[in-house]
């Protein structure tokens, strides 16, 4: 059963609900060093766990671990996070064996919620608790919609809870690919729902004791803080102001991309603008890190990378992506790495063209791997191409298109050649950047982060496209191609650059990285 969540952290500023800067200091203080009961985790070491626990540990409340079954017993007021996989039978035997979970408060996110029902249809079908009446079941994607649903919708709101009091109409975080769906049978159990596509699915419930939320309220800014604040200390109070917004729907992403090395000094800083300390500015409500050194020689030992990830996870409560070397590995001292070990360590703190060529999954790459064990939607596959100009179509044996700006000789028509970080340079590859993002859906991508070098970096400057904004072209190609998420990447000069790429074409977000590390807009 059960799709797995991308270890994506997001900033104390959501999209649709902010704190005012006044209450926010007497709000940590208030909590911090406070005696609340303690809270009782569940912690299976992967995926949204560790979030979890720091969007906890911030709202000033201390963690017991649940080591055995008996320790659910023992809990005052217990939290499980989404489970994958096999970790979801186990923990449906736990809960089978135990069912006084049910006496005292209960919190259960994103996968934790869909267990409660009857049975699921993923890697099923696989029976579930039956507690609510339903059955899990895919988003169906031939209806135009991207699967997985990533990213802050709305919620509609059914009856009142006060966990959910006052956050109508505000954006939540999510990442799924299936839903229980309300019924006549299900109906009293609903606290909210939510609309993707033509699904009106559930996004939360609340019966007694029992408290479930598909999305994801560690990753949901201040009204996820707001969640859990309310579930952890029902007689806390409101200490916040919540500014309403008018969320309707699932909205378009604007995430803050850094890519960033170390220094001499072994600081990580950023490697465009003026190098600045990523620690120095946080203020976007997704992230995502693409390190460009230590990790083409040991992602494992690279340490201020680690550090920046476990700092951010525990101060700023968002998506939080981080991409570079997420691979299989040999250390100097010959000791193996797997790409699975390798991207387990992060998300706690080459595959594709092989299957171009045969057509035959294996199970072994890494994309299937890592998909298999965290879900597709923690697998975020980065796509680098270049434009390659053509006079004769029959001449090329990959996907070709007319573009808006024609080449240097007058050329109309051109295709995207996928790229490669070798050292110190990018090296091309015979393969075409539609043929490989099919590809990469077809072995387990949830996303994919799209970036014409054409439009970047050195060779932007060198074409006078510096700052000129997204390769239209280009995005438009994969996201009318693919059905997952498509991040759109380039060289932003202006606001309307988001405009564009948003309006004519399908991409699900889009990055300001030189834009927001110049300032030039807010």
């Amino acid at each position: 059963m059960w799709d797995f969540a991308m270890d994506h952290n997001k900033p104390l500023r959501s999209a649709s609900v902010v704190f005012d800067g006044s209450t926010l200091g007497s709000f940590h203080s208030t909590y911090v060093g406070s005696s609340f009961p303690v809270v009782t985790l569940r912690d299976y070491c992967g995926g949204n766990v560790r979030s979890l626990r720091n969007a906890i540990k911030y709202l000033g409340f201390d963690i017991k671990d649940v080591q055995t079954p008996e320790d659910i017993l023992k809990a005052k007021r217990l939290v499980f996070p989404g489970v994958h996989g096999v970790g979801a039978k186990q923990e449906g035997v736990w809960f089978s064996s135990h069912n006084e979970w049910q006496d005292r408060p209960f919190l259960v996110v994103c996968l934790g919620l869909q267990l409660l029902f009857e049975s699921s249809e993923e890697n099923g079908p696989v029976k579930g608790l039956g507690l609510i009446p339903g059955v899990v079941r895919p988003f169906d994607s031939s209806k135009g919609i991207r699967v997985p649903h990533t990213g802050w919708n709305a919620l509609g709101i059914a009856k009142d809870t006060q966990i959910l009091d006052d956050i109508g109409k505000s954006h939540v975080y999510f990442v799924h690919s299936y839903r229980a769906m309300p019924s006549d049978e299900n109906r009293e159990w609903i606290s909210s729902t939510c609309k993707y596509g033509d699904d009106n699915f559930i996004a939360s419930i609340q019966r007694g004791n029992v408290h479930a939320v598909q999305f994801h309220p560690e990753k949901s800014g201040d009204v996820g803080l707001s969640v859990l604040r309310r579930f952890l200390n029902p007689k806390s109070g409101r200490t916040q102001k919540l500014v309403q917004r008018n969320a309707s729907k699932l909205a378009k992403r604007v995430s803050g991309c850094l890519d960033v090395r170390t220094n001499d000094k072994g600081d990580l800083v950023v490697t465009k603008g003026d190098q600045y300390d990523v620690r120095e500015r946080t203020n976007a409500n997704e992230f995502s890190f693409l390190n460009n050194t230590a990790f083409r020689e040991f992602p494992l030992g690279d340490q201020p990378m680690l550090q920046v990830l476990r700092y951010a996870s525990g101060n700023v409560f968002v998506p939080l992506t981080v991409g570079g070397g997420i691979r299989d590995f040999t250390d100097g001292n010959g000791r193996y790495y797997s790409s699975l070990e390798v991207a387990s360590e992060y998300f706690r703190s080459g595959a594709a063209e092989e299957y171009l060529k045969s057509g035959v999954k294996t199970g072994k790459s890494s994309l299937e791997q890592i998909s298999q064990v965290y879900g597709n939607q923690a697998v975020v596959v980065s796509i680098d191409p270049r434009r390659v100009y053509v006079k004769d179509l029959k001449a090329v044996e990959f996907k070709t298109m007319k573009v808006r700006n024609p080449g240097s000789n007058g050329e109309e028509y051109a295709w995207y050649q996928c790229t490669v970080v070798t050292v110190g340079e990018k090296a091309v590859r015979p393969i075409g950047a539609y043929e490989f993002a099919k590809a990469v859906v077809e072995l387990g991508a949830g996303e994919i982060l799209l970036n014409c070098i054409d439009c970047d970096g050195v060779v932007a400057f060198l074409t006078s496209c510096q700052g000129k904004g997204f390769d239209i072209d280009l995005i438009k190609l994969i996201s009318d191609a693919v059905s997952i998420p498509v991040i759109a990447s380039g060289v932003t000069g202006a606001v309307e650059h988001f405009t564009e790429v948003f309006r004519e074409t399908n991409a699900s977000a889009a990055h300001a990285a030189r834009i927001s590390d110049r300032k030039d807009v807010s």
